[in-house]
Formats: structure tokens, sequence, C-alpha cells
């Protein structure tokens, strides 16, 4: 793609701010921001993405994978605030989803190399980033919503992990939703990037879908496993060592 063409696709942001514009939305000041901030993210990304899968050397493909749970954790902790640790919280799910994904990839025969490590951490990261966010935000609206059932049961003798299991299942249902969904609609609705990019490279399209099925998998496990984690290390900081709820 020439420079032009990629200069005269700011069109469709264009777009976009019109109709904020039109609507008093007042987003216009956002959009110019994220298209800076896309385009020099981006751009720099594929000069340090070139230079690393070049170099063949492991430990650029270990600094970038860090760099990029690192990174996705302060974003969706963001989501969490009033929690503390929220950061710590994250980053473990991040991490522990990061790590059990990428080895099972391994052992299915994906190549270790870091033209498709660094991709396909990207999906799992990425995924897990927005279920860790959900996760966190629900898990703080329900004990909000439901301080009075958690109260309730802990008179009763209720230790706070059975006060809170319906908080706990409320938040990690809300986590997996946007993958499961997903799942539900892939090739109806949506052609996702990696089966796209796959098919505009001159793939095989069914040798991209069994890839694609592959990866939707692949982040259903990551996302569960992500939001699960997320709210077995949350839920205990409602609570002091004495077992009472603390007051919001």
């Amino acid at each position: 793609m020439s420079w032009l063409a990629l200069s005269l696709s700011l069109g469709f942001v264009g777009l976009a701010a019109i109709v904020s514009r039109y609507q008093e939305l007042g987003l216009e000041k956002e959009m110019a921001i994220a298209v800076v901030r896309t385009f020099l993210q981006l751009t720099i990304a594929g000069y340090v993405l070139s230079y690393v899968f070049a170099s063949h050397h492991l430990i650029y493909t270990e600094l970038m994978l860090v760099l990029m749970m690192v990174v996705a954790a302060q974003s969706a902790a963001k989501r969490g605030k009033g929690i503390p640790g929220a950061l710590r919280i994250v980053l473990i799910g991040i991490v522990i989803s990061e790590v059990l994904s990428l080895l099972l990839l391994l052992l299915l025969g994906i190549p270790g190399t870091p033209q498709y490590i660094i991709p396909l951490s990207g999906m799992i990261i990425g995924n897990s980033m927005i279920a860790s966010g959900v996760t966190l935000n629900r898990l703080s609206s329900e004990f909000k919503l439901r301080r009075g059932e958690v109260e309730l049961a802990l008179s009763l003798g209720a230790n706070p992990k059975k006060a809170s299991l319906s908080v706990v299942k409320a938040a990690v249902k809300a986590g997996m939703i946007p993958t499961i969904d997903s799942m539900k609609t892939v090739g109806l609705v949506q052609l996702p990037g990696m089966m796209t990019g796959q098919i505009l490279a001159g793939a095989d399209p069914i040798q991209a879908v069994r890839y694609q099925i592959l990866i939707m998998f692949m982040m259903s496990g990551a996302t569960a496993i992500t939001s699960l984690i997320v709210v077995l290390q949350g839920y205990r900081t409602y609570f002091t060592s004495e077992a009472q709820l603390i007051s919001s």
C-alpha cells in the first residue's frame, strides 16, 4: 500500500469526526489523538518487529512479550479503580494465561520463531487485557450491587469465598462473554484478522480457516484463565483480615 493510499484512508476518520461534530459528541480531540497515536505506535512497532525478526535473538522476543504484557496490564488495571493492587492482579492473570497458551501452541507444533510467537502472543494478551478489564469493572459493580447479600451471608457464618460466590460468578461470566459472542459470529459477521491476513497474503483459505479456529479456541481458554485468576485475587481485596466487607 502506498503512502498516498494510506493518507486517503484518513477520510474514514474524517467521516467519524463529522458525525461527532454534527451530534455534538465532543470526540474530535480524542479522535485526533487516537489517529496520531495509531500512526506512531504502529509505525514504531513495524520497525521494531522488522529488527526483531531479522535478529533471531530470543532475548528480543522475550523483551517484546514483557513489554506487551506490562502495557496491557496497565491499561486493564484502569478499570479496577479502588481495587488495591489492581495492576499486580491483572499482570499475574495475563502472564499465566500467556505462558499456558504459548506452551500449548508450541506443543501443537506452532514454530517457535518471532514471526509466529509475537503475533499470536499479541492476540492472547490483547484478549486477556479486555477480559481482565471487563472482569475488574464487573467485580466492582457487583460488590456495590450485592453488598447487602454479601453482608447477610457473612452474618450467617459464611466465609468471604462463599459469601462472594454470586459476585465471582457474575464477574467471570462478564469477562468471558465478549470472546464467546465473537466465536458465535465468526465467519458469519466477521472474518478475523489472522485469517484475513493469510488470505490477503495468498494462503489457501482452508488452511487459513484451520489456523483461525485454533486461535479462537486458544483465546477462549486464555480469556477463561485470565478472568478466573483476576477474580480469585480481586475479590479478596474487598475483605479485611477479619473477613469483614470493606466499606466502599
